[in-house]
């Protein structure tokens, strides 16, 4: 899982800015990298224009993995053979 958040010096008060359900849905955040994104930036699975987007519109944008491997990694948790 991906958040792209806009660029601000003071990064704790970008994250703070975030819904308070998306902090839920995440967790404990860890920055990856930065980005210059723009009509002309190739991203693996997602659309530059829709990051874009998601961050003028709402401030963020999550991108998820995809359907296949996100159906891949729910079904461990169904396999209790190494619980405590």
């Amino acid at each position: 899982m991906y958040l792209y958040i806009p660029f601000l010096e003071d990064e704790q008060k970008a994250i703070g800015m975030l819904p308070d359900q998306l902090g839920k849905l995440t967790g404990e955040l860890e920055k990856v990298m930065e980005l210059e994104i723009g009509p002309e930036r190739k991203l693996a699975r997602v659309n530059s224009a829709d990051v874009v987007n998601g961050l003028t519109t709402k401030g963020f944008f999550l991108q998820l993995p995809p359907a296949d491997i996100l159906a891949n990694d729910i079904s461990v948790l169904d396999d209790h053979s190494d619980t405590f």
